[in-house]
């Protein structure tokens, strides 16, 4: 689960006045059929975002990607609206079950890393406040 942390506290007022975004992707159309535990789980986060404050109609669903590999983000228009609506300064937390189901390769992750600052404007240049747990 990537939270941006801001001060002391890992969530604060201005992440719940943005979108939680959930975030669900499995590699293969097969990994859909055979793990739909994993599936479940994924879409379970909408559940853990409304448990960390956020209202169920704030909380934003990304599953376009769902069937389809990491190998890169050009094939995942899912991965582009997230980066999208990161940039815009709409997302205040984003939740994946794995980070592994967001991105590996090294250019994704600084896409995603470069959207969240540019999201936080001159604040999130200061605070390189993203942390992963």
């Amino acid at each position: 689960m990537l939270v941006y942390e801001h001060g002391e506290g890992k969530i604060q007022g201005w992440h719940r006045d943005r979108l939680a975004a959930v975030y669900v992707r499995q590699s293969s159309r097969q990994q859909v059929l055979d793990h739909g535990e994993s599936t479940r789980l994924q879409y379970g986060l909408k559940d853990r975002a409304v448990a960390l404050g956020w209202p169920a109609s704030r909380v934003m669903v990304i599953d376009e990607d769902l069937g389809r590999s990491a190998a890169g983000a050009a094939e995942r228009p899912g991965f582009a609206r997230l980066v999208a609506e990161i940039t815009m300064g709409h997302v205040g937390l984003v939740l994946g079950l794995e980070m592994s189901r967001l991105a590996r390769a090294g250019q994704d992750w600084h896409q995603l890393t470069g959207a969240v600052l540019a999201g936080r404007g001159a604040a999130g240049r200061r605070r390189r406040g993203l942390r992963s747990q």
